[in-house]
């Protein structure tokens, strides 16, 4: 097998900065206002607000990631929480990625549950994720805050609202039609929002082949119906998750399905003992973690066609919740007081 230098020097972390910014330098800070609700203070030199949203535009960020459950409970990220830092994430000037779990709860390639009180049969929720999608555009658009891009789903490689909508127990015809009907949804609402496909592993170019060569299925899910694909790029869930192999496997979609490319959720340790990570000459460190991102950018700008759009870092502020589900204890862009470290300027310089 050969190896070119490019790519040999992508799986190092070792690529020379490219010329351009990506578009939209992102973050998801959804779990802004339960901190604040805790007593949890923000702190950056670059300016007095002690608003995150505030700190992390003043750096650079243009985009809001944030996720909505279909739960009623705002401490469970309701629509009605939603919408609240919408408002706040616009008025710092950052356009929205909003992230549909289609669930009460976390929806991830582990779990993804049909919500309490939602149909279970097919036909049923066909129907019910068309009036749900299309209520939920509305609803931000009508407060002055309208969604530049909506996940319809989160993490979806076995589907979406189990058992129905997955695909490891039906096939992929029921979860064809489940995000058909999603889209569907989005467009009788709106003709700019643009619909996001977001799987995890977007290193695994076998996987995300196999998901993209089955999910298109005549009279229900059309290739028109993704705008966006995006993808989650973590270090730690298994050392082959390389930024060669990300190029690889994001090229190979740019290539045969013409569609833009965003990694929706990524993250790099500050703190991380004793966890083998993908990218062993990056440092753990705030300086490594701008490196990981420069790194990921770096293979954007890179596909060709400029279909590269975008990163959005996960969580960079949830004190409390450092290791953020991961093997490592701290990839926050925070410390324990909410004082910035010296990575929250990836935002402007390396993205």
């Amino acid at each position: 097998m050969r190896f070119s230098l490019s790519a040999i020097l992508l799986s190092l972390g070792l690529v020379p900065r490219l010329g351009h910014a990506l578009t939209y330098h992102g973050a998801d800070f959804s779990s802004l206002v339960l901190l604040e609700q805790s007593g949890l203070v923000y702190h950056d030199s670059a300016t007095s607000s002690t608003k995150f949203e505030t700190i992390l535009a003043v750096h650079g960020t243009n985009l809001a990631r944030i996720r909505v459950w279909t739960s009623t409970n705002n401490t469970d990220y309701s629509l009605t929480y939603g919408l609240a830092l919408a408002k706040r994430a616009v008025a710092a000037g950052m356009s929205l990625l909003i992230d549909l779990h289609y669930s009460d709860t976390w929806a991830d390639p582990g779990k993804q549950a049909i919500p309490a009180g939602w149909p279970t049969t097919l036909s049923g929720l066909n129907t019910q994720i068309f009036i749900y999608t299309k209520s939920l555009v509305k609803a931000f658009a009508a407060q002055g805050t309208p969604i530049k891009f909506l996940q319809i789903g989160n993490e979806i490689n076995d589907g979406i609202l189990w058992p129905t909508g997955q695909i490891s127990v039906n096939g992929y015809s029921p979860l064809s039609q489940l995000l058909h009907s999603a889209v569907s949804g989005v467009r009788a609402a709106s003709s700019t929002v643009k619909t996001v496909i977001h799987l995890a592993n977007g290193w695994d170019a076998a996987g995300v082949s196999s998901f993209y060569n089955q999910i298109f299925i005549p009279n229900e899910f059309a290739l028109a119906d993704v705008d966006v694909m995006g993808f989650s790029f973590y270090p730690f869930y298994g050392t082959g998750a390389t930024t060669a192999a990300l190029q690889s496997s994001l090229q190979a979609m740019v290539t045969k399905y013409g569609k833009d490319v965003m990694v929706v959720e990524t993250d790099w340790p500050a703190v991380c003992p004793g966890v083998a990570l993908s990218a062993p000459s990056i440092p753990v460190s705030a300086a490594g973690q701008q490196q990981w991102i420069l790194a990921i950018k770096n293979v954007l700008v890179g596909l060709s066609g400029g279909r590269g759009k975008g990163i959005a870092y996960w969580e960079p502020g949830w004190v409390g919740n450092a290791g953020l589900g991961s093997s490592c204890s701290d990839a926050l862009l925070v410390d324990s007081s909410g004082n910035t470290r010296a990575s929250i300027a990836m935002f402007s310089a390396d993205m």
